[in-house]
């Protein structure tokens, strides 16, 4: 080997080394927290790009998009986000869902704010890349003039508002009630005691139970159910030129933020009530080394080989006065159980 090629050799080895600014940003990724708010963040990001393209495509293109479409949009979105942050933060997408995990037990409270923030940057991130992307056929839409209402309003692309017919309290129980059933069918499908979703099909599961909310009961209120989904977008487009006529109209903005809470806490509690509670837990096989039911009989382990459990047993012949002798005990059986409560 010449001297050139051991020289470029090394300098080879020295450019794979990574620097200590790398391993430190390595060591920072690998924080949960951090995985977790990244996972939260890119998840919610493929979901609102795909679900606000489809919503774009239905306002702005007369032959393009469809209530339908934007409901496929939505629900392939999900299923997507579930498969891109599921094994590290859950893929929860939406606050309301967070909350209710944190206040049922299942995600500590600490890890609330964690995933919140998560989500709100990836859905106002996603709303900026959506604006521009379709922003030439935004302004020829609406003629260069961001509106809120009317023939060519176009902040309806971003956030949902209210239709005519609906008032502000009519379309609060609506909320509630959608993103109550939204919830109560998530623990359905994903617990484990009763009869979740196959292995490797939850994602699609989820996907296809958005788009059967949103075409059994989205015309009212356009089923916002997730605060994640509705406040930054609506918050992008009161910074990119449409104004706090955003937060205005209708004073309808913190509906979706409350009601979508409320409505996923109750639909949990529901179903933990009705469900969750009426579901018998099946018996375990202990297995420390000796453990003890009613009456202090003892439980030996399914592992113990049974001339041990003979050997030991026998040796108990006398009391330890050694007079009064002691009735031999039958061994035991190596597979018992004990119900857990």
């Amino acid at each position: 080997m010449t001297q050139a090629d051991k020289k470029k050799r090394s300098t080879c080895k020295a450019k794979m080394i990574p620097s200590p600014v790398v391993i430190r940003m390595q060591a920072i990724l690998q924080k949960e927290m951090v995985r977790e708010f990244l996972a939260e963040l890119m998840s919610t990001f493929v979901m609102m790009v795909f679900g606000l393209g489809s919503v774009a495509h239905m306002v702005l293109g007369e032959n393009f998009g469809s209530f339908l479409g934007v409901n496929l949009g939505f629900g392939f979105g999900v299923a997507i986000g579930v498969h891109v942050a599921g094994k590290v933060s859950g893929a929860h997408m939406n606050a309301a869902v967070t909350f209710t995990n944190c206040a049922l037990g299942h995600l500590s409270w600490k890890k609330f704010p964690v995933y919140v923030l998560g989500q709100f940057v990836g859905s106002f991130l996603a709303a900026a890349s959506i604006y521009g992307i379709f922003y030439a056929a935004i302004m020829n839409y609406s003629g260069g003039n961001l509106t809120v209402t009317g023939p060519v309003a176009t902040a309806n692309i971003f956030a949902t508002y209210l239709p005519e017919y609906m008032t502000l309290w009519r379309g609060f129980l609506d909320e509630v009630f959608v993103t109550g059933i939204l919830q109560l069918c998530l623990l359905a499908i994903t617990d484990k005691r009763n009869n979740p979703a196959l292995p490797g099909t939850q994602a699609v599961v989820i996907g296809i139970l958005i788009v059967v909310i949103g075409v059994s009961l989205g015309m009212n209120t356009g089923y916002a159910i997730n605060p994640s989904r509705d406040l930054p977008p609506r918050f992008f487009t009161f910074i990119a030129g449409w104004g706090t006529e955003v937060f205005r109209d209708k004073n309808w903005w913190w509906v979706p933020v409350v009601a979508p809470v409320l409505g996923a806490y109750l639909g949990g509690i529901i179903y933990v009530v009705f469900i969750g509670f009426t579901i018998p837990r099946e018996p375990q096989i202990l297995e420390n080394p000796v453990e003890y039911e009613d009456h202090q009989t003892p439980v030996l382990p399914k592992t113990m080989p049974h001339h041990t459990v003979n050997a030991s047993l026998a040796s108990v012949s006398v009391s330890l006065d050694n007079r009064t002798p002691v009735q031999p005990v039958s061994p035991l059986s190596d597979n018992i159980q004990v119900q857990q409560f």
